[in-house]
């Protein structure tokens, strides 16, 4: 007798799965090709092996518990709510299964690509032990500390799954709670020794997977055991959790007005009335498929409360008078609220179009009068209508917040040149066979009227003006907004599509996130690069004053250059997207809806011309 039928089943399931096997060869790729480059740049730079392979140690370390923190985000935290909305859960529990048998199965069925991912790439990290710099306790505790964060990413997903039973709300749940486990206690520990003014103690942070990742490489003695069996507790909690809480959590109970137009969840989802009259009057007569969209507005007000959150937090800073070197942890805060208003958008985009499939929605849609691109502008008008706004001033805080984190990295970089000149100026005089002596170096930094002065290796160099480094952290600040805004547009229409071809909202946010932004990145990160390299090497190679002058257009330039990229490829996948959807909507909905595929009618017959008239003779 089997013990543990689900989990057989799901099992047997999940291997059958030609993804499961082609997951496998992509992360192996995937790492072999990162690998590659990376030991290329570090070679035309000259560097040693031991440094190539600790570096190359901790970008893949990183990157695989990225990647293990999302197999619980996208594949687990919809596989019970999914089971609840279809109906089928509670059939489960009409035989002897119980709470474990059930989330027990759905674990190790979602753990299975990822886990096959993850020991695929394994044996590429073991290469970074024979270039040197990383030792076999390194190697095998990092492995741990990986195999711990996709389980405690799994353990998360599936709490939050079983207490939820809308896909997105799911989602966004998850990623929360990940992201509070991961940054939460790191963050607590790190605000405690700013205000008491003393060095690192983590205590809190024990609590974080990627504090143990980053114990595992430490060298000396370090929190990783203890840091290892405090997640391992928190993840079999959160496990326990949801076995507990499946057998009753699975029920729907109707709440007391909870359907009716004049309650409060009805008037938070959808609005007052007023709001739904007028809504109703200036949309439905002429684009009714924007009404729908704009229908709820509950992720409207969840945008604007991240915004109001996100605009309290900087003139918060800007009121205590947070020192300027401060400003550059803007550069990990942005990017972590662009990863978030990337995953929502690219949620937003599919859910739409999944959600109406489900309800028999998009069978409604392919047997009305609209054309395909009244459908399609409709969903546009509607996510312009709904978040184009907030979107539009979270941008406006980015390009606030990039700024003051340029003017501090430039800064920093001032005054770290006093002590960097000399050994740029010498490289560059390497460079072009013209070795110029340290002692000849003037080591010197001026404050002028409004000019910054570096050293060089034939006197003073001026860096500009202050209002030319506040223009160049503008522009920096502003290209950077400029490649966002484009990716939210590539992510929403390419995420249309998605939503259009795939199953379920998760998988749907998961392509269209790596197709649209993870792909490209590693090909834009490397191609910038390496113009980048190429361009800052004319400046060393001219040597003299050139040397420090481009250092000082580098996050400009940098800037420029990423945001030129991104524009590019998301012009392509707003294009393809576009034309995929305006030209094959009905055939690709009948499709997935299993119907036969619609026939385009033949074109009119032109009308034949009246006969010329005969005179008669």
């Amino acid at each position: 007798m089997n013990c543990l039928p689900i989990a057989g089943r799901e099992l047997s399931v999940a291997a059958r799965k030609r993804s499961t096997n082609w997951l496998r060869v992509a992360a192996a790729v995937t790492a072999l090709v990162i690998g590659s480059s990376f030991f290329l740049v570090s070679t035309l730079q000259r560097t040693s092996a031991a440094q190539i392979g600790s570096t190359l140690f901790q970008v893949l370390n990183w990157m695989c518990l990225a990647a293990g923190l999302s197999v619980g985000l996208f594949f687990t935290s919809d596989c019970l709510s999914e089971e609840k909305r279809e109906g089928t859960l509670g059939l489960l529990f009409l035989t002897e299964l119980r709470g474990y048998d059930v989330v027990l199965g759905k674990l190790l069925a979602t753990s299975l690509r990822g886990f096959y991912g993850l020991l695929a790439l394994l044996p590429i990290l073991a290469i970074t032990q024979l270039m040197g710099g990383v030792t076999g306790a390194q190697y095998w505790k990092s492995s741990l500390a990986l195999v711990n964060g996709l389980f405690i990413s799994l353990a998360a997903g599936m709490l939050v799954s079983a207490l939820s039973r809308d896909s997105q709300k799911a989602l966004t749940a998850t990623l929360l709670l990940l992201l509070l486990l991961s940054l939460g206690g790191v963050g607590a520990d790190a605000i405690i020794a700013a205000a008491r003014k003393r060095g690192f103690q983590p205590v809190w942070s024990l609590s974080s997977p990627g504090y143990v990742l980053a114990a595992a490489s430490a060298w000396g003695r370090s929190a990783y055991w203890t840091a290892l069996i405090i997640t391992q507790l928190l993840g079999w909690a959160m496990f326990g959790l949801a076995c507990g809480l499946v057998p009753y959590a699975w029920q729907e109970r109707k709440r007391r007005g909870a359907t009716s137009t004049g309650s409060w969840t009805y008037a938070w989802k959808y609005g007052g009335i007023r709001r739904r009259q007028r809504l109703r009057r200036s949309l439905l007569e002429q684009h009714p498929i924007a009404w729908l969209g704009c229908r709820e507005r509950w992720q409207s007000q969840a945008l604007w409360v991240f915004l109001v959150l996100t605009s309290t937090g900087f003139f918060l800073a800007l009121l205590w008078k947070v020192p300027r070197e401060a400003w550059i942890i803007w550069n990990y805060i942005g990017g972590l609220f662009t990863l978030v208003l990337y995953l929502w958008a690219a949620s937003q985009a599919g859910r739409t179009l999944v959600e109406a499939r489900r309800s028999g929605l998009l069978e409604l849609l392919l047997v009305t009068p609209l054309s395909e691109s009244r459908i399609v502008g409709g969903q546009w008008r509607a996510f312009l209508r709904m978040f184009g706004l907030p979107v539009l001033l979270l941008l406006g805080v980015h390009v606030a917040g990039a700024t003051l984190s340029q003017l501090s990295f430039q800064r920093l970089a001032a005054q770290a040149g006093t002590v960097a000149a000399p050994a740029i100026t010498n490289q560059a005089a390497i460079l072009t066979n013209q070795a110029t002596p340290t002692s000849s170096v003037s080591v010197r930094f001026t404050f002028g009227a409004g000019t910054n002065a570096m050293p060089s290796a034939t006197g003073v160099l001026p860096m500009g003006s202050r209002a030319q480094q506040t223009g160049m952290a503008v522009g920096a600040a502003l290209a950077a907004a400029l490649g966002t805004a484009a990716n939210l547009l590539a992510l929403f229409w390419f995420g249309m599509w998605m939503g259009l071809t795939s199953k379920t909202t998760n998988q749907s946010t998961l392509k269209t996130i790596l197709f649209v932004q993870v792909i490209p990145w590693f090909v834009t990160a490397f191609a910038s690069a390496t113009i980048i390299g190429l361009v800052m090497a004319r400046g060393f190679v001219r040597g003299g004053n050139q040397t420090m002058a481009w250092l000082g257009w580098w996050p400009l330039l940098s800037a420029a250059i990423a945001a030129s990229l991104a524009v590019a490829k998301d012009v392509g996948f707003i294009i393809w997207s576009r034309n995929r959807l305006r030209n094959s909507f009905r055939n690709q909905a009948a499709r997935s809806l299993g119907l036969p595929r619609f026939a385009r009618p033949p074109p009119a017959p032109q009308p034949m011309a009246a006969p010329a008239a005969v005179s008669g003779g």
